[in-house]
């Protein structure tokens, strides 16, 4: 069912439960393959339960939802703080290789999915360990929400999925109608679809062959993760997912559409959608229409996290 926002007692009840309740943020670490993977943990006052994994999306996105690129919404610490306002602890992380994991691998690029399905296990081990709840929440953005989904059907202790801008699609379908989109990318379509195809069916693609304006999408230091991820089916994932599921997706996310959230949905009958819209894929809310505004606010950290989304995914844990 599609719940454009929460019911005024929920968001009231929500906004009484965050008075007095100081959150307190702690380092937290899990093994990683050659080093420890790094996050952090922030609880609500002493009471740790119940506890939210977030896992970043793609590319080189830190543990607040940064990234070297221009992403400075810094997301997933506001994520955080809202939620440990409402008595939900949370832990962000840094992927492995990058940041303050990056003595888990040595080379960030030389991961595939199943590596970060890996590190999410170890994570809710830990987890269950440092705070003695009996399951941890996952919540997924974009890309992580595809790792969310891998992990229900592999990991142990999870009490549930919530799936923030998560594709529907597979990636490949995604990076076709990503590239369709623009008519600049006209005379490039044919070599990049060969590619993607090729990559589906688990074959490297020589960059060498391939127009420039193409090589940094199939760069071949990220082929490996690319052909462990673009075949993958998120709404096979989701149909098979045996536990409660949040799908949440915004109205004006350039990147990930109303579609996808359907398609998620429609696998996954007994999963709750809902739809933000005003959000954007950085978790903003846009006032108008503007391409600009939307990407301004990919570098806009003081501009608040999307109305509703705290609320939204406070009462869905809460009444599991």
């Amino acid at each position: 069912m599609i719940r454009l926002a929460v019911t005024l007692v929920a968001a009231i009840a929500a906004s009484v439960s965050a008075q007095g309740n100081p959150a307190m943020e702690e380092p937290i670490e899990a093994p990683g393959p050659k080093g420890p993977l790094a996050g952090i943990l922030l609880k609500a006052g002493s009471k740790s339960w119940p506890v939210v994994l977030i896992i970043p999306g793609s590319g080189p996105t830190d543990r607040d939802g940064n990234n070297p690129l221009g992403v400075r919404a810094a997301s997933y610490q506001l994520l955080a703080k809202g939620l440990a306002a409402n008595s939900i602890a949370t832990v962000r992380i840094d992927k492995r290789g990058m940041f303050g994991s990056v003595a888990a691998v040595p080379d960030a690029n030389a991961v595939t999915l199943a590596d970060y399905v890996a590190d999410t296990a170890a994570w809710v081990s830990v987890i269950r360990e440092r705070t003695c709840v009996p399951c941890v929440w996952l919540i997924g953005h974009s890309e992580g929400g595809l790792v969310a989904l891998a992990s229900a059907r592999e990991v142990e202790g999870l009490c549930g999925l919530v799936l923030i801008a998560t594709a529907g699609r597979r990636l490949g379908d995604v990076l076709k109608a990503q590239l369709r989109a623009n008519p600049a990318n006209a005379p490039l379509l044919e070599a990049a679809e060969n590619a993607i195809d090729r990559l589906a069916v688990g074959e490297r693609v020589d960059a060498t062959t391939l127009p420039p304006p193409l090589v940094p999408l199939f760069n071949p230091a990220v082929q490996g993760f690319l052909i462990s991820t673009i075949a993958l089916d998120p709404a096979e994932l989701a149909r098979n997912a045996q536990l409660p599921i949040l799908i949440v997706q915004g109205g004006k996310d350039l990147q990930v559409t109303l579609e996808d959230a359907k398609l998620l949905a429609a696998a996954a009958p007994s999963a709750k959608l809902t739809i933000l819209p005003e959000a954007n894929h950085v978790l903003k809310d846009i006032k108008g229409k503007s391409r600009a505004e939307n990407i301004a606010a990919y570098a806009a950290p003081d501009l608040p996290i999307a109305n509703n989304l705290i609320p939204t995914i406070t009462e869905f844990i809460r009444l599991r």
